[in-house]
């Protein structure tokens, strides 16, 4: 493994499978990265090639075969499903395709999530929120629930759930696919933005190469190996 400390995300020959004996899938192939601190990195590649899958071992939401991989410096493989809980929730916010907001609850307790899963006092969380939707020029929709709101607000307000508890790791899995063109720009540029400004690592699975071009650098995935990375 690499011994820049400034590695987020340290993979070394990682393997994924699916299935069992005649019916195993082969999903990653022997996977060797680094992600460093404050890049901005696009994952892209057809369809079935692995995007996803490595999106969810990096975000510690899934396990792997054989290889090793370090996240923040730690041993993923070696925290229990508890551990690895509490890992994610310090150091990771995930962005999806589809916005994930609870439709029970409105823009402003959907921010607030995170920060209430951390114990922080209700009145803290509920500033921290209205401040962050704010940002996202979310503050008329606020006391909104998801079925108020358009798409684009919806993803709007699933980034700053993402950002709000300030975690090093931002991923982000085809997170304009459900958008049209003007909204992705719009989204892509604002997840992208709040990155630099926060200092956090930014990962994103994608088929959209203009929001690829976007980030500081592109990894390609071919049959679940490493196809090319560049700038």
């Amino acid at each position: 493994m690499s011994q820049n400390s400034e590695a987020v995300i340290a993979a070394e020959n990682i393997e994924k499978y699916y299935g069992y004996g005649n019916n195993t899938i082969r999903v990653l192939r022997g996977i060797s990265m680094e992600i460093m601190r404050g890049e901005s990195v696009s994952i892209v590649g057809p369809s079935g090639a692995g995007k996803s899958t490595l999106l969810n071992l990096f975000g510690c939401i899934d396990s792997f075969e054989s290889g090793r991989l370090e996240v923040m410096g730690k041993d993923v493989s070696s925290l229990s499903v508890e551990d690895l809980s509490g890992f994610r929730n310090r150091h990771v916010g995930f962005v999806f395709q589809t916005h994930n907001l609870l439709p029970e609850f409105t823009a402003l307790e959907n921010c607030m999530l995170p920060l209430l899963i951390r114990r922080e006092k209700w009145s803290r969380a509920k500033k921290a929120a209205s401040e962050m939707l704010d940002r996202f020029g979310l503050s008329s929709r606020a006391d909104h629930k998801p079925s108020e709101m358009s798409g684009g607000e919806c993803q709007r307000a699933a980034v700053a759930r993402a950002i709000i508890g300030r975690p090093d790791i931002i991923m982000a899995d085809e997170p304009t696919g459900n958008l049209d063109s003007s909204n992705s720009k719009n989204l892509a540029g604002i997840l992208l933005e709040m990155g630099r400004e926060f200092g956090l690592t930014v990962v994103i699975v994608t088929h959209d190469m203009e929001l690829a071009s976007m980030t500081g650098k592109t990894v390609s995935i071919i049959d679940g190996q490493i196809s090319e990375s560049g700038s």
